[in-house]
């Protein structure tokens, strides 16, 4: 399966990989801070385990960022 993440082009043997096992293979650290779209749409949290990928998609981490003002 041939898919991109964050722009980079990814292949993978097994065929049923999920958002929740892609967090894990790309060893993010607090998947729990992480946004998750694929093909530009944003994927709820809850459905990360249910949510298989498939050849061609493109998916995107966003991590959020804290910060503040003075």
């Amino acid at each position: 399966m041939h898919i991109s993440v964050n722009g980079e082009p990814n292949e993978f043997n097994d065929a049923e990989v999920n958002i929740s096992k892609l967090l894990e293979i790309r060893q993010v650290e607090s998947p729990e801070m992480v946004a998750v779209q694929i093909n530009g749409e944003f994927v709820d949290m809850e459905n990360y385990s249910s949510t298989y990928l498939k050849t061609g998609d493109d998916v995107e981490f966003l991590y959020f960022m804290g910060g503040g003002s003075r």
